[in-house]
């Protein structure tokens, strides 16, 4: 039996990854005050249409209910966690939300890209403003510091800047953006050679071009566009500013950030690690229609969304030990209850244990404890057992003592406190 296409299992090394991520997830939600919620795992799909249009139908799995209801998993978690910010008409705000949790889309599968992946988000409602905006910006980047990713870029633009070049240039608004967007991946020559192909002025792609130049401080962003004072700047300026008073120092503005989703409205941001090959590993903005879009009143919202796979390729990932650190195995057939229940009775002094549920030799049980990253490893002998007594073996600083079976918790917690593996 198969999986549909797009789809697969997740083992144990990359669960354990999946889930050290969520944890450096929830520790800075705790720093910034986001409470964590749980969106829908379905939505309506013309809740998902009024956020991204009737298009997003080739990009999703939706199919009718029982009920008869065009309905869909979701994508991403902006349109579960904006239609609920909509819902609660006396929400207090600014009100700060966070998730966690799988989403699907229907692209076209690639290596180390599949159908069903994870995201966490964050979400500030009712908050407008450049300070919000800078808030969101800093969580992104202190949670890839949480996950000891140094190194990282934020690259900073202007939804509002890039529309107003678009437009002075003539020709198709979003045509243009997407170029831009792809010129951030791909060499501008080709993508100006691509879309020329698709009736687009070459004189307004190399002009759009401009935007995906324009880096820098937010006064060279200017200077490289031409200057000019469209919408846009002064909020530019606002949340560059915030971030270094921040202390984030690693943000710079690159105006050919316009992130691919229309319901933009001002600021937007991407994320990169070190290996700015991989691709932004977290991105987000303003969108302050989104809400009215889902049918709610008009509320001020930002917000940033990251991928894990891909944060687990660009942190090279290999995966974790799978298995408890303290493993209690035993010589001989005979002595086989008494390990699980001594591996039980550490586990009751808060001490992770797990004892060998099969008969194997005792090198093979020593073996398949240090496969798994136990980090230190209990054996019960017969001649030690009669006398009370066990072996407690150090598998980091590789040294063994015999000590009391009653006392072991005592010497497996000066194990599991000593330094860590070199």
């Amino acid at each position: 039996m198969g999986l549909p296409r797009g789809m697969r299992d997740i083992g144990a090394a990359e669960t354990a990854g999946i889930e050290s991520v969520r944890a450096a997830f929830a520790r800075t939600c705790g720093l910034f005050g986001y409470t964590l919620v749980e969106p829908s795992t379905i939505e309506l799909l013309s809740t998902l249409e009024a956020k991204a249009g009737p298009a997003i139908r080739e990009e999703v799995y939706h199919f009718e209910d029982k009920g008869g209801r065009a309905v869909a998993l979701r994508f991403d978690m902006t349109v579960g966690m904006a239609r609920g910010a909509a819902a609660q008409r006396s929400l207090p705000v600014p009100a700060r939300m966070a998730a966690f949790g799988g989403v699907w889309r229907y692209d076209e599968p690639q290596k180390g890209r599949y159908r069903h992946f994870h995201q966490w988000n964050v979400e500030v409602y009712g908050a407008a403003g450049a300070e919000a905006d800078a808030e969101v910006a800093e969580f992104t980047v202190r949670m890839l510091e949480a996950l000891g990713m140094g190194g990282a870029r934020l690259e900073v633009s202007h939804r509002a800047i890039a529309e107003a070049h678009v437009r002075s240039l003539g020709g198709d608004v979003a045509a243009l953006l997407r170029a831009v967007d792809r010129a951030q991946r791909r060499p501008e020559a080709d993508v100006i050679a691509d879309f020329a192909r698709r009736g687009h002025s070459r004189e307004a792609l190399e002009g759009a071009m401009r935007l995906a130049r324009a880096r820098g401080s937010a006064g060279e962003a200017r200077d490289a566009l031409g200057g000019g004072e469209p919408d846009g700047w002064d909020e530019l300026g606002a949340v560059m500013d915030s971030l270094e008073r921040r202390g984030v120092g690693c943000a710079t503005v690159n105006l050919g950030i316009v992130r691919g989703l229309d319901y933009y409205s001002g600021t937007v941001f991407e994320a990169f690690g070190p290996d700015m090959s991989v691709g932004a590993l977290a991105g987000g903005g303003r969108y302050d229609s989104l809400s009215e879009a889902l049918g709610g009143p008009a509320m001020p919202a930002a917000g940033a969304a990251g991928g894990v796979e891909r944060t687990l390729a660009a942190m090279g990932w290999a995966g974790a030990p799978c298995g408890a650190r303290v493993a209690v195995v035993h010589v001989g057939g005979e002595l086989g209850a008494e390990a699980g229940a001594l591996a039980s009775r550490i586990r009751q002094r808060g001490i992770a244990a797990s004892a060998s549920l099969v008969q194997r030799p005792l090198a093979r049980q020593i073996a398949a404890a240090e496969r798994d990253g136990a980090r230190a490893v209990v054996i019960v002998a017969p001649r030690e057992w009669a006398e009370g007594r066990v072996v407690v073996r150090d598998m980091v600083a590789r040294t063994e003592s015999t000590v009391e079976a009653g006392a072991v918790h005592g010497a497996l917690e000066a194990a599991l406190s000593s330094e860590t593996r070199e």
